[in-house]
């Protein structure tokens, strides 16, 4: 698989270009970064600590594109239309866990999609997408006299809250309470909590990956499911093996917007 890299001199980005080296099976060919990023023209294998691959850290997305099967992005928000409109024009099969997506942004997704094959999810993590499964079937099980509240935590320079993955799990929750309004604060005489809100709330400090819980509290108990990231790598593996998913189907010709459930066979 001939991979390019959105983002590439991130923390993401270098830890993919190591597992991508290991692997063997994956050469990278492409490596964008921001104009202003002090990798620029360096070889993103050096920067990775793996020695010189060859490739140069771009800001020429394009350029960074060329000869690729497949572009994994890690970036910004802003940045993912003008990769999106890119690649469907080059014809690059998309991975992308940038989070914090506008409308636009999203309805790129959706015209790229119809060109190229794009996978997005807010979490590359495998344990996340069961999480979002088993909160769906807790709540199914459990019915209306649990309360859903979920509570997040990241390192302290991480600037979107609540995160994409939370979103994620709020998105699990609704799926089986449709009804129910979600809350971020809680202050002063808020009375009695409403039976159709879902609490979600950010906690931020130190040097934490990212840890989830989905609090499900009812008479007499409560159940806790959480999710605790110890390592970006984790992140990056679950990203290449949504990499080989796409390169598959753009090696069948096949187009579609899909998401992590699709890689694990459950959509």
């Amino acid at each position: 698989m001939r991979l390019s890299l959105h983002g590439a001199t991130g923390r993401m980005g270098l830890t993919l270009v190591r597992l991508a080296h290991a692997a063997g099976d994956i050469k990278v060919v492409g490596a964008a970064c921001k104009s202003d990023d002090p990798g620029e023209g360096h070889d993103v294998g050096e920067l990775a600590g793996v020695g010189a691959l060859g490739v140069v850290a771009t800001p020429d997305v394009a350029l960074a594109l060329l000869g690729a099967d497949v572009v994994i992005d890690f970036s910004s928000a802003s940045a993912v239309s003008a990769l999106l409109s890119l690649a469907a024009r080059q014809g690059v099969a998309v991975v992308s866990g940038t989070t914090g997506l506008d409308r636009p942004a999203e309805q790129a997704l959706a015209r790229a999609a119809e060109s190229v094959a794009v996978l997005w999810a807010p979490n590359m993590s495998l344990g996340i997408q069961v999480l979002a499964e088993l909160v769906e079937h807790a709540l199914r099980r459990l019915g209306p006299d649990y309360d859903a509240e979920i509570v997040e935590i990241h390192h302290s320079k991480k600037v979107d809250a609540p995160s994409g993955t939370a979103k994620r799990l709020l998105s699990a929750a609704k799926s089986v309470r449709s009804a129910s309004s979600e809350l971020h604060g809680r202050a002063g005489q808020v009375g009695a909590r409403a039976t159709n809100e879902i609490g979600v709330f950010a906690l931020r400090g130190g040097d934490v990956i990212g840890d989830h819980t989905v609090h499900l509290l009812g008479p007499g108990e409560r159940l806790e499911l959480t999710h605790r990231a110890t390592s970006r790598q984790n992140f990056a593996a679950g990203a290449l093996r949504a990499a080989r998913f796409v390169a598959v189907k753009r090696a069948n010709g096949q187009v579609g917007l899909f998401g992590m459930a699709d890689v694990l066979g459950l959509a």
